[in-house]
């Protein structure tokens, strides 16, 4: 496939494979089985890990699972605000901008596209979480499913927002803000190329979300009316994901004995390998992690804060689950393997070169 103009959809509907829509209904009582069959194997997994290894925590059972749900709410309710703005953005993008504003602004070569939609989050300061239901916006306007990819991927990092606290929690101290904002920016244009060579871009995303973009695409009425239905349709898609990745992260701190992961932080690979994991599992926002991280500065080498910097705002157990609304599980094995690789990659190059 050609990295130029001509090798974009005009919409994810545009080329979508034919056949009867499946009720709204059969989805949501799907998504409701889904989060029950989760949260029963969260509680079995307790309850396992409790009576085959019962001296692996120190807190009791009924602790864990207290702690584990105060986790997931504080994770919900961080990033609840967020994908309300995301939704809201989604909505100026797919109802209120004028047809073909977004095609003169950018570049026509796909290479320069990427570049300045990396750039994006310097405008639009969003959490990750918002930035999923605003990627969805964009894509329904007609970005190619590997030029939203690349905004998803460098948003997060590359904002004002994050800048300034990780600024504020590390200064220019081991060149972990540059190493960040510069690693954030190569990864991010890194998974636009490799997907931007996909032979076919609608089968990037999910079924669900191209039946969306077709049931968008000819939505009729006002603007005001329009704008009332996709904030609906958004929500629909997008809570539910959050609520069940929120869960996921609650549970699996309260699964995995941090401990463990600490009493391996001095050791200049494993220690990286350490905060990947402490990254996908906490699912801490990218405006505040910077904080989180700089706790762990004096136990972890320079490379591990990066990987952590890194992997987290870009594929955490919630921003996975998020992604999911739109994207396959092949296409989100191959996010997680390239960014795991290239924070990993990163992190040694920085333990190496300090």
């Amino acid at each position: 496939m050609t990295d130029t103009a001509s090798a974009r959809r005009t919409s994810p509907s545009a080329t979508a494979r034919g056949g009867a829509l499946r009720p709204a209904s059969q989805r949501t009582g799907r998504g409701a089985v889904v989060a029950v069959l989760i949260g029963l194997a969260v509680v079995a997994a307790l309850i396992v890990v409790d009576v085959v290894a019962p001296t692996l925590f120190q807190a009791s059972l009924p602790s864990r699972v207290q702690d584990g749900l105060t986790l997931s709410l504080s994770v919900l309710f961080e990033a609840l605000p967020f994908v309300v703005l995301g939704v809201l953005l989604s909505i100026v993008v797919q109802v209120w901008l004028p047809a073909g504003l977004i095609e003169k602004v950018l570049p026509t070569a796909g290479w320069a596209r990427r570049a300045v939609l990396s750039l994006l989050g310097m405008l639009i300061p969003v959490c990750e979480c918002g930035n999923v239901p605003f990627a969805r916006g964009l894509m329904m306007r007609g970005l190619a499913p590997a030029e939203a990819l690349t905004f998803l991927m460098a948003a997060p990092i590359v904002n004002p927002i994050v800048i300034l606290t990780t600024h504020a929690a590390f200064g220019w101290d081991g060149g972990i803000l540059v190493a960040r904002l510069v690693g954030g920016y190569l990864i991010a244009n890194l998974i636009g190329w490799i997907y931007s060579r996909h032979p076919s871009p609608d089968g990037l995303l999910t079924q669900h979300f191209i039946d969306t973009c077709d049931r968008v695409t000819h939505e009729h009425g006002t603007p005001v009316r329009r704008s009332l239905t996709q904030f609906l349709v958004e929500l629909r898609a997008v809570m539910p994901a959050l609520i069940i990745g929120s869960a996921l992260a609650g549970a699996v701190q309260v699964l995995v004995p941090r401990d463990a992961l600490l009493a391996i932080g001095s050791n200049p690979v494993f220690s990286i390998v350490a905060m990947i994991a402490l990254a996908i599992t906490v699912a801490i926002c990218s405006n505040v992690d910077a904080f989180f991280a700089l706790s762990f500065a004096s136990t972890f080498s320079s490379g591990a804060i990066i990987a952590f910097l890194l992997v987290g705002p870009l594929v955490d157990i919630k921003m996975i689950a998020l992604l999911r609304t739109t994207f396959r599980a092949r296409t989100l094995a191959g996010i997680v393997g390239v960014v795991i690789l290239a924070a990993f990659g990163i992190g040694i190059g920085v333990n190496v070169l300090g």
